[in-house]
């Protein structure tokens, strides 16, 4: 093997690494934005300000909840 080929193998290595932390990491502020969409939509409609600006309101707020309870966990 040459030393290039060697610097590929690693660098491609820590790349496939580093993108299999990321998903990990993003998994519960994706799925906090998701459930904040949800119940945000949910509430906007019932209160009569609108289902689209309650969503993106939960989904702000839920993204960061779901990025606290990552850090916390």
């Amino acid at each position: 093997m040459t030393t290039r080929s060697v610097k590929t193998r690693i660098a491609s290595a820590v790349i496939g690494l580093s993108l299999v932390t990321l998903a990990t990491t993003a998994c519960g502020t994706v799925g906090g934005a998701a459930v904040g969409a949800g119940a945000g939509a949910a509430v906007g409609a019932g209160t009569g300000y609108g289902a689209g600006k309650g969503a993106l309101i939960g989904t702000g707020v839920g993204a960061a909840a779901g990025a606290i309870y990552d850090i916390t966990r």
